[in-house]
């Protein structure tokens, strides 16, 4: 039998307890030393460098800031900082 010793990544306790799920179903853990949460394998919330190419290329081809965020689910503020932050 393999066990596996999560470790808090704020405080490097061991003292860890499973705290429920998150709405995609991941396992969430809560430390009893710092009190803070997290869930095991986090990942990230940003978007991926082709996802942002598209968005930007129907961009290009004069589609509207509203159109793209019915479209792609992305703010408008979002694609905004994207075509200032572009060369």
């Amino acid at each position: 039998m393999i066990t596996l010793t999560l470790r808090c990544p704020y405080c490097a306790s061991d003292r860890l307890i499973r705290y429920g799920v998150t709405a995609k179903g991941q396992q969430r853990y809560r430390c009893r030393a710092c009190g803070r949460q997290h869930r095991e394998n986090p990942g990230s919330n940003a978007y991926s460098a082709a996802e942002r190419d598209t968005i930007l290329r129907a961009y290009a081809e004069r589609s509207s800031l509203r159109g793209l965020s019915r479209t792609f689910g992305v703010s408008r503020n979002t694609v905004t900082a994207w075509l200032k932050k572009k060369p």
